[in-house]
């Protein structure tokens, strides 16, 4: 569910783009609210897509941008063998594990847009098959395509939820709030 998002101090183009990530991120967040773990897990539609492995592979995919911004490789090296294993939870894997470390990958998100000399910096993408050969992407974009990223998921993450024990987005914000859709 889209909720508003403050606008930007002027000039503040990092902190517009970190607010609209921290927006979406909150979408997945509370399409969690009040679940167990089983409920989590499980996949309401013809879809592979299970809240938990939502949340799993966002964390990921943010720790990794990041990573690949920074010059160091991803936390967990993804390829066609286990590519699988980053939408489900494996052994020892919890919702609140999962969203532990989300919460120190956005704290590291953070600390690096606002650290890093421009957003105009690029760095090389690795020479995985689905990315262009010698391509380049710069700061802004990554951030863009967290933003995109998270989004499409929160997306996704709305109608499990719905679909599941029918809360909707404005439910859950007021669950989150504290309080009930009168």
């Amino acid at each position: 569910m889209v909720t508003h998002v403050r606008a930007e101090e002027r000039g503040d183009e990092r902190g517009a783009l970190l607010a609209f990530i921290e927006e979406q991120r909150g979408g997945i967040r509370r399409s969690l609210l009040g679940l167990t773990e089983e409920q989590a897990a499980s996949r309401p539609s013809a879809s592979e897509l299970s809240l938990s492995g939502l949340l799993k592979h966002v964390a990921e995919v943010e720790q990794g941008w990041i990573a690949r911004a920074k010059g160091e490789p991803p936390a967990v090296k993804r390829d066609e063998s286990n590519w699988h294993e980053c939408f489900v939870l494996t052994e020892g894997e919890t919702v609140a594990s999962q969203l532990a470390l989300w919460e120190k990958v956005a704290a590291e998100t953070e600390a690096f847009l606002r650290s890093v000399p421009s957003l105009d910096d690029t760095f090389a993408l690795p020479p995985d098959p689905w990315f262009p050969p010698e391509g380049r992407v710069s700061i802004r974009w990554v951030a863009l395509h967290l933003i995109r990223e998270t989004a499409r998921h929160a997306g996704h993450a709305d109608i499990i939820r719905e679909s599941l024990d029918g809360k909707t987005a404005f439910e859950l914000v007021a669950m989150e709030q504290g309080s009930s859709w009168g």
